[in-house]
Order: structure tokens, then C-alpha cells, then sequence
């Protein structure tokens, strides 16, 4: 599987964005997910990163890390999720968790570099999404000079390209995409309160049913609702 293809860490979330992501990775990579297991309130995202990785036929490994200073609803319980009525268009919400982003994709790129691997693939996106800095394309721009400038494949001329390929989708784009190449939405995960059923009220919730809404499609997680 994937034996004549050059190699590429993929960074699973679990939910639809990255689960694409991985999707769009594997036309041209041996795919390898990382999974961060980092304390997140929404265990399930783990399991749904797992079972989207098994359906696409790739390997993963789960990392588990701590950010034990938090600073985020979605790692400390005593911090309400916000809901619509409290989100403030163009504020960066409590679920922001500092650094996320940065602190993963450095995680991928030495798990890449370790693993020979060409590429690091991301599911983010600066369209429908919650405001977060490190979601924004210069922020990947960024990203990437320092990867070419602070790793020895870089320095060799052989840096490790970082790929952002739903950079510039909508939800929409991003669902009618994931249906052409056959995902399974029904394993995925957005609910940021996590329970047995998506709450359909934090943001991520709101941007899901925006997104099946528009696409015209229902979303395979509410279908005996």
C-alpha cells in the first residue's frame, strides 16, 4: 500500500476538515496520521480520528501531550463552551488553544523528518472557520520559512513542504469535495462538548450545519434526528 509513493504525515483531528484533508494527501502520498491526544474536553475526536484513518487505509500513531496551563474552554472544564449567543463576530473565541497549531505542526514536521517523509498536510482553513490566527495563510507562510531555515532538511535543499490544501474552502467546498472522494462523514467529529450527540450549539456545531446546509446534503450524524 502506497509502497511507490513518496511519504507524507497527515495531522487527524477526527473532524470533517482534516478527514478531507487526509483524503486529498492520499492521491499522491503514503499517508502516516498523527493524532494528538492533548487533553481536549471532546474525547471522541480521537476515536473519530482513528476510525477515519482506518477507513482511508493509512497508518497512525496517537501522541499524547500536555498542556497542563490550559488557557482554553476546550482543555479547562471550568470554562464554559461558548455558544451562539455569546460568540462576538471578529473576537477570537475561548476555544482558541495558544499555539495549537504550531505546537502540532512541529510535532509533524520532526515525526516527518524522522520518517523520511516529503510533506506535512494540515486541514485548515481561513473561510467558515472560528477566527484563530494560526489558521490564517500567513501564518503557514511563516511556517514554512521556518521549517526551511530550522531543520536539516532544509538546510539540505530538501525542506519539508507544509500543505494546506482547504486553505481557501468554505464548509461547502470542503463537504462536496469529501463526498466526491468517498468520506465517510459519519465517522467524523465537530462537537466541541463531545457526548454522545453533537450539542448543535458551540460554533463548530453552527460551521458543520452551515456547511451540510448549503451542500444540500443532510449530515449522516443527525439523520434520525
Amino acid at each position: 500500500m502506497g509502497k511507490n509513493k513518496p511519504k507524507a504525515v497527515v495531522l487527524l483531528s477526527g473532524g470533517m476538515d482534516s478527514a478531507v484533508t487526509l483524503y486529498i494527501a492520499k492521491k499522491r502520498y503514503d499517508c502516516h496520521a498523527l493524532i494528538f491526544d492533548y487533553g481536549q474536553r471532546s474525547r471522541k475526536e480521537v476515536g473519530s480520528a482513528k476510525a477515519v484513518s482506518r477507513m482511508s487505509g493509512s497508518g497512525h500513531i496517537v501522541l499524547r501531550i500536555s498542556l497542563p496551563w490550559k488557557g482554553s474552554s476546550l482543555l479547562d472544564r471550568n470554562v464554559a463552551i461558548p455558544r451562539e449567543a455569546d460568540m462576538a463576530k471578529g473576537m477570537i473565541p475561548s476555544t482558541y488553544v495558544p499555539a495549537r497549531n504550531l505546537i502540532f505542526l512541529s510535532y509533524g514536521v520532526s515525526y516527518a523528518e524522522a520518517l523520511g517523509a516529503r510533506a506535512v498536510f494540515i486541514g485548515a482553513h481561513q473561510l467558515d472557520y472560528s477566527n484563530y490566527p494560526d489558521c490564517r495563510g500567513e501564518f503557514f507562510d511563516s511556517f514554512r520559512e521556518t521549517v526551511e531555515r530550522g531543520t536539516k532538511r532544509g538546510v539540505s535543499g530538501k525542506s519539508i513542504r507544509i500543505i494546506t490544501p482547504i486553505i481557501n474552502y468554505t464548509k461547502k467546498d470542503i463537504i462536496l469535495s469529501g463526498i466526491s472522494m468517498g468520506v465517510s462523514f459519519a465517522l467524523t467529529w465537530s462537537c466541541y462538548v463531545g457526548g454522545a450527540r453533537p450539542c448543535g450549539e458551540c460554533e463548530s456545531c453552527r460551521l458543520r450545519a452551515k456547511g451540510f446546509k448549503e451542500a444540500g446534503v443532510i449530515d449522516p450524524l443527525l439523520r434520525d434526528r
